[in-house]
């Protein structure tokens, strides 16, 4: 079996740029790409502890998997990215459906490190540092792309009502 490379991937800029990532190391690799969409029922919804036949689990998974194929038609368009890709929504925390989803030491996770708030690193755990932890393969951990972080200033200066700079986008 040939070795896979697995990405996590929510929809954001940041999670686009590990995908790609991930895409240029499954081909230096050949290997497979997986592309995983994690996804929970809302506020636990019914039916979170145990089986799964209810309607509105069966939204969310449907939700989901048109959610992952929206990703990836931004991601690659309507062509291939140039390695075989499977994409899979698994029901979980980010964090725990990536590590479950490698199985193998040979193996590598590509996550997205993303932005993290302060606010945001006290109400949500980070999925890169779960998966550093305890994936039983190795884990890149691709940083936000510069494009992030100069549409951050943007969305800043906005909020402060300061006029934006178009010299401060090209650097």
């Amino acid at each position: 079996m040939r070795g896979r490379v697995v990405a996590g991937t929510c929809g954001s800029l940041g999670s686009l740029t590990a995908l790609h990532r991930a895409a240029e190391e499954a081909r230096t690799r050949d290997a497979e790409l997986w592309v995983v969409l994690a996804w929970q029922p809302p506020l636990g919804g019914p039916g979170a502890r145990g089986g799964g036949g209810t309607p509105l689990l069966t939204g969310c998974r449907e939700g989901a998997v048109r959610r992952l194929r929206e990703i990836l038609r931004t991601a690659f368009g309507d062509g291939p990215p140039g390695v075989t890709l499977a994409g899979l929504t698994v029901r979980g925390t980010p964090g725990a459906a990536l590590v479950d989803t490698v199985r193998d030491p040979g193996d590598l996770l590509v996550v997205g490190t993303g932005s993290r708030t302060p606010l945001l690193r006290a109400l949500c755990p980070s999925v890169s540092r779960y998966c550093l932890a305890h994936a039983p393969c190795p884990v890149l951990a691709v940083p936000h792309s510069p494009l992030q972080a100069d549409l951050e200033a943007v969305h800043r200066r906005g909020g402060r009502r300061r006029p934006l700079n178009v010299a401060d986008l090209t650097g």
